[in-house]
């Protein structure tokens, strides 16, 4: 598969990065200003972010294809596209710290958030969502979860991230299969989960069986 150099891939990815803190921006942006829209103006305005999201989202897949550098890098971005774009995330600030892996920042986050709705900063409702949101970003980011956030998430999981939770957990009932054809390491294998999952996964995957192709560590 080919492969970038160490320069030219950090480039790269500083800016899909500055692309998607700008969709993120406009998307934090028009949230913002919700009030002084009109109903019709805020979905109009969104439906086109998300419109531009679903565009990067393609222009990455394409860019990610062949090269398994990239899927370790970029990777997790296009899962946390996939997030924004389906909703099941609405928040662009956790958006943007699922994009770049930052698990320690989403934490940071949700410590904020609980003293906030402790002190009426923040409602119920908004602690929940953004909560739901950050643990289940924590868990795609392989961090561990405590026994109290599991049951949270379990409790308060809405149809779009239930279904988010689906597909993507998809991803990990391959890793034995894909570890099987191809003698991967876990690094090696959560970047060809990635790659086969964003690219069309059962016919690369037989492809490349029949194929004999092998990755070396």
């Amino acid at each position: 598969m080919a492969s970038r150099g160490k320069s030219e891939t950090s480039k790269l990815k500083q800016n899909m990065e500055e692309q998607l803190d700008r969709l993120m921006q406009q998307l934090q942006d028009l949230e913002e200003c919700r009030e002084d829209l009109d109903e019709e103006e805020y979905e109009e305005t969104k439906k086109e972010t998300l419109e531009q999201l679903e565009e990067f989202n393609e222009s990455l897949k394409k860019i990610m294809t062949g090269d398994m550098t990239l899927v370790d890098e970029l990777g997790g971005m296009q899962l946390a596209i996939q997030a924004a774009i389906s909703q099941a995330f609405k928040t662009p600030e956790v958006i943007r710290l699922f994009a770049k892996k930052q698990p320690g920042q989403l934490r940071t986050r949700l410590a904020e958030m609980d003293r906030d709705v402790m002190v009426g900063k923040m409602s119920r409702d908004v602690h929940t969502q953004q909560k739901m949101e950050i643990l289940t970003a924590l868990r795609k980011l392989g961090e561990k979860l405590t026994p109290e956030d599991d049951t949270f998430l379990a409790e308060n999981a809405t149809a779009t991230l239930s279904q988010f939770e689906k597909v993507t957990a998809n991803l990990g009932e391959q890793k034995h299969f894909i570890n099987s054809l191809f003698g991967l390491s876990d690094y090696q294998h959560s970047s060809c989960i990635s790659f086969l999952f964003f690219s069309g996964s059962e016919d690369k995957i037989m492809a490349l069986a029949s194929s004999g192709v092998k990755t070396q560590a």
